[in-house]
């Protein structure tokens, strides 16, 4: 499912794209959503057969000025220019896996996991490239377990988000929650076999519905939309993610849940209540 992303990704924001929106008349009915091939390579100025080259994954390397005019020529924001520029530099290794296991990062260093405590009671945690999650702390503990989120081994978010019915309820807008989910999937992701077979799992597991997400090459936001949560024990908190890139070999990310508002601060410190001392949870 993961092959062939540049051309899938560039198929995907034409078919996203409206005669209207680069000022083309509608013109008459249309068999496909969105541009046309030949209309786009118009405006790019290429070749239909060098589009349909590119969508197909049969030219996994156009420069740097065939990339620019056809995200010119579709009007790319500034994250899908970012991600169709990643996505031109790593090359489209697909479906790489030499040694047959999956690559994953599955222990945080003590520098990060020192982090995690200081952090507390702050709401914080790290996860890979495939959304696993490493550690977090007590903070994030007494947030996500009510939720259901911490169960599995490892427990993984973006399988929580997308398969787990109780997901529904936990995020006001679950929709957009995993919208991301799959966006970050799409950005972290390195091509080896543990992403693939997560992305495998999930498609199997949710069906259409995260299929049709996954085809749409969603890209992340630039900045971390807040997110609503109904916490069994303390209502509605808003939170807005602060993801921070862990230094190291492995890609990790930390981060942490900032109250958007006083009414979710003050509900995260009763969640955090009566509580102890900060301890950090960890798996590997």
């Amino acid at each position: 499912m993961i092959e062939g992303e540049l051309g899938a990704f560039l198929r995907s924001r034409r078919e996203a794209t409206s005669p209207e929106d680069v000022g083309l008349p509608a013109g008459g009915r249309r068999r496909t959503p969105g541009l046309r091939r030949s209309e786009l390579a118009t405006l790019a100025g290429i070749s239909v057969d060098y589009l349909i080259r590119l969508e197909q994954g049969r030219d996994r390397h156009p420069s740097i000025q065939v990339l620019t005019a056809i995200a010119d020529a579709l009007g790319l924001s500034a994250a899908d220019r970012a991600h169709l520029n990643q996505l031109a530099v790593v090359g489209q290794g697909v479906g790489l896996c030499p040694s047959g296991r999956p690559q994953l990062a599955t222990t945080v260093r003590s520098a990060t996991a020192a982090v995690l405590d200081a952090l507390d009671p702050a709401p914080a945690y790290v996860v890979n490239h495939r959304s696993d999650l490493l550690a977090w702390n007590d903070g994030f503990e007494r947030l996500a377990r009510p939720l259901g989120l911490l169960d599995g081994s490892p427990p993984n978010l973006a399988r929580y988000v997308v398969t787990d019915p109780r997901a529904r309820s936990a995020f006001l807008d679950w929709a957009d929650v995993a919208d991301e989910q799959v966006a970050l999937l799409h950005a972290r992701r390195r091509g080896d076999c543990g992403t693939a077979q997560l992305v495998d799992q999930l498609a199997e597991s949710a069906g259409d519905e995260f299929t049709r997400r996954w085809e749409r090459r969603p890209v992340p936001d630039i900045h971390p939309r807040t997110i609503g949560v109904t916490h069994p024990q303390v209502g509605v908190l808003r939170l807005t993610p602060e993801p921070l890139t862990v230094a190291g070999p492995d890609a990790q990310w930390l981060t942490v849940l900032v109250a958007a508002d006083e009414v979710s601060a003050e509900g995260l410190v009763r969640l955090g209540a009566g509580g102890g001392e900060p301890v950090l949870r960890s798996l590997g």
